[in-house]
Order: C-alpha cells, then sequence, then structure tokens
C-alpha cells in the first residue's frame, strides 16, 4: 500500500498547481489558458469502479472477522467457552476501529517521521468528503473516507487474531486494556514502517508487504505468543484431552476467511485493475495448495487427512501469500502456499512443543510462522526471473530483497515482542490476567458473560 498523501504531495509540487489565478492571468491569455488546462489535467481522478471495489473489500475483510475469524475460534474451544471467543473478537474488533477513527489513522498514515505518524488528523480533522487518498496509480485517488473505513478492518483484524493464543482462561476486561495498548504501541508504528510510502523506514529500504504478512500476521503471532507464556497454560493442559467442540464451525469459519481474504489481499491494490486481479488469483491459489499441501502431511504422519487440518492449511495459505500476492506470479503463489501448507504442520505441533506454550489456537504457529514464511518467499518469488513482477526499490537480487524481507521480519518481531511484553505487565498489575481456576473450569461463557452457547 502507499501513503494516501503521498501523490497528493507530489502533485502539489507542480510549478502551474502554486501559481495563483491572477499570476496565471499576468502571463497572458494564450499562456494563461494552457496553464490552466495543466493544472485541471494534474487534478487526481477518482473511478467509481475503484470506489465500488473499495466498498466491497471493505465488507469482505469485515466478513473475514465477523463471523469469519470468530466462528473459526468458536469451533476450536470447548463449548463452555465458544460465546467468550465470539465476543472477544466481536469486542476487539469493534473498540480497535473506533481507536482507528480517533488517532490510530493519523499515526499510522500522516507525517510524522520513518517510525510513527503524527495527530494532524487526529479524530478525523480535515477529513471531509472532498479528501482524497492516493492509489498505487498516479493521478488516481479514492475518496479519503474510503481508505479510512478499508484500513480500519485491518487494525480490527489484526488485534482480533491475537485473542486465540490465551484463549478459555483470560479476563475479558484484560483483552480490551492490552488490545488498545498493543494497538497503539506495536500495530500503528509496524503500519507506518511499512505502508508509509517513501517516507516509512521499512517501505524506504524497498520491503515488500503487499497486503500485511508483517503487519498482521507476524506482528499478530508474536503478541499471541507472548500473551500464552503472560497468562500461562490452561487447568489441564498437557494431562487431559482439550479438543475442539464443534470442527463444522471451524471449517464454515475458514470458508469465510477465504472468501474476505479476496478483499484483503485484492483489496489493497486500491484500484479495479489487472493489479487486483492478480491478488485475487494469487490469493485463490495459494490457499488450494496450502490446503492440499496440509492434508498430504497428514496423510503421511497420521494416515489420516482431517477436516480440522484442511481447515488450518486454509489459514496458513492465506497468511503466507498475504505479503506477495501482487508482486508474484500465479506459480510462484502456488509454490508460497504449498510450501506454508507443508511448515506450518510442525508449527502447530512439533515447534508448539519446542517452545512450550499453551497458544490455545495456534496463533504463532500459523500466523507468526505462516507470515515468516510468506515474507521471506516474498524476496524469492517477486523476483521476474521466477515468474514474479518486480522486485523492491533498491534491490537487484533475491538475496538482496530476502535480506530485506528478514530485516522486516526481525524488526516486526522484536517490537511487537517488546511492546507486548510490556503491556501483559501492566495489564497484569492493573486488572489482572486471568480468571479463577473455579471459573476457568466451569467456562467463560457463564462466568464471565452469563449465558450458555448450548441448552443441556
Amino acid at each position: 500500500m502507499l501513503d494516501p498523501r503521498s501523490r497528493e504531495r507530489a502533485l502539489r509540487t507542480l510549478a502551474w498547481s502554486a501559481l495563483p489565478f491572477a499570476a496565471l492571468l499576468a502571463l497572458g491569455p494564450a499562456h494563461a489558458q494552457e496553464a490552466a488546462a495543466a493544472v485541471e489535467a494534474a487534478k487526481p481522478v477518482v473511478d467509481k469502479g475503484d470506489v465500488a471495489w473499495m466498498l466491497t473489500s471493505t465488507l469482505l475483510v469485515l466478513l473475514m472477522t465477523v463471523p469469519g475469524l470468530a466462528l473459526f475460534y468458536g469451533g476450536l474451544v470447548r463449548s463452555k467457552n465458544v460465546l467468550s471467543v465470539l465476543m472477544q473478537v466481536l469486542a476487539v474488533f469493534s473498540l480497535l476501529v473506533l481507536l482507528w477513527v480517533v488517532y490510530g489513522y493519523s499515526l499510522a498514515f500522516n507525517g510524522g517521521n520513518a517510525f510513527i505518524g503524527n495527530l494532524d488528523k487526529l479524530f478525523l480533522k480535515g477529513v471531509n468528503k472532498e479528501s482524497l487518498a492516493a492509489t498505487f496509480s498516479a493521478g488516481v485517488s479514492l475518496p479519503e473516507y474510503v481508505f479510512i473505513a478499508f484500513q480500519s478492518t485491518f487494525a480490527g483484524i489484526t488485534g482480533a487474531l491475537i485473542v486465540g493464543a490465551f484463549a478459555e482462561r483470560i479476563k475479558f476486561s484484560a483483552v480490551l486494556l492490552f488490545s488498545a495498548l498493543w494497538f497503539t504501541f506495536a500495530y500503528l508504528p509496524i503500519a507506518h514502517m511499512v505502508w508509509y510510502g517513501p517516507d516509512g523506514f521499512l517501505f524506504a529500504k524497498g520491503a515488500i508487504d503487499f497486503a500485511g504478512g508483517t503487519v498482521v500476521h507476524i506482528n499478530a503471532g508474536v503478541a499471541g505468543l507472548v500473551g500464552a507464556y503472560f497468562v500461562g497454560k490452561r487447568v489441564g493442559y498437557g494431562r487431559e484431552a482439550i479438543k475442539p467442540h464443534n470442527v463444522t464451525f471451524t471449517m464454515i469459519g475458514a470458508s469465510l476467511l477465504w472468501v474476505g481474504w479476496f478483499g484483503f489481499n485484492a483489496g489493497s491494490n486500491l484500484e479495479a485493475t489487472a493489479g487486483a486481479a492478480l491478488a485475487f488469483l494469487n490469493t485463490l491459489l495459494a490457499t488450494a495448495a496450502a490446503a492440499l499441501a496440509w492434508s498430504l502431511v497428514e496423510k503421511v504422519i497420521k494416515g489420516k487427512p482431517s477436516m480440522l487440518g484442511g481447515a488450518s492449511g486454509v489459514v496458513a495459505g492465506l497468511v503466507a501469500i498475504t505479503p506477495a500476492c501482487g508482486t508474484v506470479g500465479p506459480f510462484g503463489a502456488i509454490a508460497i502456499g504449498a510450501i506454508a501448507g507443508a511448515v506450518c504442520v510442525w508449527g502447530v505441533h512439533g515447534l508448539k512443543r519446542l517452545l512450550r506454550a499453551d497458544d490455545a489456537l495456534d496463533v504463532f504457529g500459523v500466523h507468526g510462522l505462516g507470515g515468516i514464511i510468506g515474507a521471506l518467499l516474498t524476496g524469492v518469488f517477486s523476483s521476474p526471473s521466477l515468474g514474479g513482477f518486480g522486485l523492491g526499490a533498491g534491490n537487484d537480487t533475491i538475496a538482496a530483497q530476502v535480506g530485506v524481507q528478514a530485516l522486516g521480519i526481525g524488526i516486526t518481531v522484536v517490537w511487537s515482542g517488546v511492546v507486548s511484553v510490556i503491556a501483559f505487565a501492566l495489564v497484569k498489575l492493573v486488572v489482572g490476567l486471568r480468571v479463577p481456576e473455579e471459573a476457568e473450569r466451569e467456562g467463560l461463557d457463564i462466568t464471565t458473560h452469563g449465558e450458555t452457547a448450548y441448552e443441556n
């Protein structure tokens, strides 16, 4: 994504646009008419088709979260906790969308320095029906309200992803307080560094993250892992079976994620052009490859491919193709999806055991690891020699691009990790992190929200 104001700043540097009308008249009628025509030609164009596509994409990202992610997570927990997870996803998404328009948009996409924006657009100051946001094409813009709405859904779903790591035992108040802190001090700086055009630190380095491999998935995965350590393991974890209560819900959720992800990835093109079509196709192909790869690995290792594995493979493929969807070719997308699907099987089994964390719904094993795989492979398959459409600015070899991708991964892991540690420590001090053991055994649905999902 590009900084929504960068192209507008460039247009304002045009000599003709800087001249007052009186100065144009002083040039003489012929020259004044020519200058006025040049000014008119320099005005950004807003295409109704782009607007319609971006509003649709915003709705698709909302569909990813509510109900997609909520159902995916809800099916994975025990029946006594399903409503608590649904409520956490709904509440976190709602909270972050509101914080986005209050100050998040300004800090992520307005002015500042290479690492964070400023508060000049606090409470959307200066934004109206006439203000515009730039796209990838010179002279083509979107209404700024459209860009703000689209980006708000990214912020919302990123925070909602994290709750799966410490599901079934965390206080509801702790979830909300942590989400607000992490959004402010982790999500916004990373989004600014990666997506704020030439002024963002990682964008300027030539890092490629078309739709959020670092900003969304690695960022959330690391926060989830830290949270799993801070909150601690569930009662009975490792001693008794803790199984998903409704794999059908999980399958429906994964399917809705896949559908909604077309808005997430293809919408990040910001225009209804061939770029959106490429991202759309790559999202379709990578996800299909990942679902089959995960199922194949399960067949080889366990003897049977599971529905839960297939659904997890879908998510792994979606995560991995996210940073690459706009710059790799279709067969590069298939390779990325297949690799991510196969490796993330290890992520939710072998790596999880090595880390000794009760990452309840495998936020790090799928989103963290899948995001890392996708970000690195973006540097490989974006190369024209492998069917891609170009490496990042300043990087003329695959090795150089992979190095920059690794830098982005490293910064995201360290920054999100540090912020998460501090945020969880503060939340623990202020409201506490974990519900009492008796409440956990009874289930968060009844003890936190006073209701149950199913009548006995």
